[in-house]
């Protein structure tokens, strides 16, 4: 009898045992997956006017020397931008100092683009003038009128009629002193160099006037 009662306890025991593992068994993982990560948004190139380009770069250039004065100033072609409207996502300035005799390349930059240089403003190293560039430069206060202004005086002069017949046909603009004439002038030329130019419009970078025009 007493070995029957003890037969009776380990069998309840035992069953117990038995319910506490079937409700001890772990239950399935319901942790949500990971939400993938939106796409990384595409960064568009900026389009820069001249007169921008060349504030952003005078103010640098003034970090370099205060004396320092622009030189030459030009326009680039690129896959972002064939130069129509006076714009361009990169340009390029020469600015010299007169204390210094030296002179550096600033490049004001709105590419996107793995060759171009970085967005903003970066320079070369410094390299010795000629002894005469100091006839070269101007006052970036004497541009009034910006690239796109100059843009639309060229159009007006027989532009138009270039791009009427190529509506792609690349434009690059230059800003230079007229030693001569004592003018800073726009160079708005319809084409990637001299050699295939298909015209050359120049505007007075101060008051607008447009002056002449050739190959």
């Amino acid at each position: 009898m007493k070995a029957n009662r003890v037969t009776g306890v380990a069998a309840i025991l035992l069953s117990g045992v038995i319910v506490v593992a079937c409700s001890s068994a772990p239950t399935p993982s319901t942790t949500p997956s990971p939400t993938p990560s939106p796409a990384a948004e595409k960064k568009e190139p900026v389009l820069y006017t001249g007169k921008n380009c060349l504030s952003q770069i005078a103010n640098a250039a003034a970090r370099w020397q205060p004396d320092a004065m622009p030189v030459h100033m030009e326009s680039n072609l690129n896959a972002e931008s064939t130069g129509h409207d006076g714009k361009s996502t990169i340009w390029r300035a020469m600015f010299a100092s007169a204390s210094r005799g030296t002179n550096r390349t600033f490049t004001c930059s709105g590419s996107r683009l793995k060759n171009e240089a970085p967005i903003g403003v970066t320079g070369t190293a410094e390299t010795a003038s000629a002894p005469d560039m100091s006839r070269s430069m101007f006052q970036p206060m004497l541009l009034i009128i910006d690239s796109d202004k100059a843009f639309t005086i060229a159009q007006e002069n027989g532009g138009a009629n270039i791009l009427k017949k190529n509506p792609e046909q690349p434009i690059i603009y230059s800003l230079d002193w007229d030693a001569k004439s004592k003018q800073l002038v726009w160079g708005i030329m319809y084409g990637s160099s001299r050699s295939d130019s298909k015209g050359v419009g120049v505007v007075d970078a101060t008051t607008g006037k447009f002056l002449r025009a050739g190959k």
